[in-house]
């Protein structure tokens, strides 16, 4: 179906700390691409670079045939780029559906019965209708996950950068969770999922990317990169010839 990101290249330094080292990959519509990495490798400074919230210092993203380098980060969301973050952060004191329709007006510039009608929509795919007018404040963990996901697809998203969404869920939880991502998934929208729970990731993506120091360092079917000697060593810390 033809690729929707391409980073070409993308570097990005502050100081002598680089988080993107010529970085280059290309996601093709519909695909469910894994990021791993040791903590501090650069996942999330490239989940920035490719929202626009951070400026690379050389190369080139491409969003739907477009170079989007230059555009901000509101640009490239009305555009239809998404997230969610490691950290989940709803506006406490409104409800649940009152997040949602905040990324529905103002990501995705629906208005009225619609941008309403929609909202519903997603709520029952992330399983949180019930939950529809409840402070987002009062969630537990797993809720404020699925709300985190629900902001990030009422924004219409063309293509969804998840980040370590399934961290601190119990077993239950993040089956639950990964079995919501897989629908997510197989309804057509196109994932980026930076996670650190590698067998959630396994459930859902269709190839795996590692990163170390900013720097690609392998890239393939995600159960064969994960057997292989040299990620095993920089990722898991085992000797490649152990």
């Amino acid at each position: 179906m033809g690729s929707i990101l391409k980073l070409d290249r993308l570097s990005k330094a502050f100081g002598a700390v680089t988080v993107a080292d010529a970085l280059s990959y290309d996601v093709q519509q519909g695909e469910a691409l894994g990021v791993i990495g040791p903590n501090g490798a650069g996942k999330t400074s490239m989940f920035n670079l490719i929202t626009g919230t951070l400026s690379p210092n050389s190369g080139k993203v491409e969003f739907a045939g477009q170079n989007v380098t230059k555009w901000n980060a509101a640009r490239r969301s009305h555009a239809g780029v998404a997230r969610s973050f490691q950290v989940p952060q709803p506006f406490s004191g409104m409800t649940v559906f009152e997040n949602a329709m905040i990324a529905a007006t103002q990501s995705a510039g629906l208005h009225g019965h619609e941008a309403e009608r929609f909202c519903l929509e997603v709520l029952e795919q992330t399983e949180l209708l019930p939950k529809a007018n409840v402070l987002a404040g009062s969630l537990t963990l797993l809720e404020r996950k699925r709300l985190e996901l629900t902001r990030a697809l009422c924004a219409k998203p063309k293509l969804l950068l998840l980040d370590e969404i399934a961290g601190g869920l119990t077993e239950g939880e993040c089956a639950s969770l990964v079995q919501t991502i897989k629908d997510i998934h197989a309804s057509g929208v196109t994932i980026i999922w930076i996670e650190h729970v590698v067998h959630a990731l396994l459930e859902v993506v269709d190839r795996l990317i590692v990163i170390d120091f900013g720097k690609k360092i392998a890239e393939g079917e995600p159960h064969a990169i994960m057997n292989s000697p040299e990620v095993k060593e920089i990722y898991l810390g085992i000797e490649a010839d152990a």
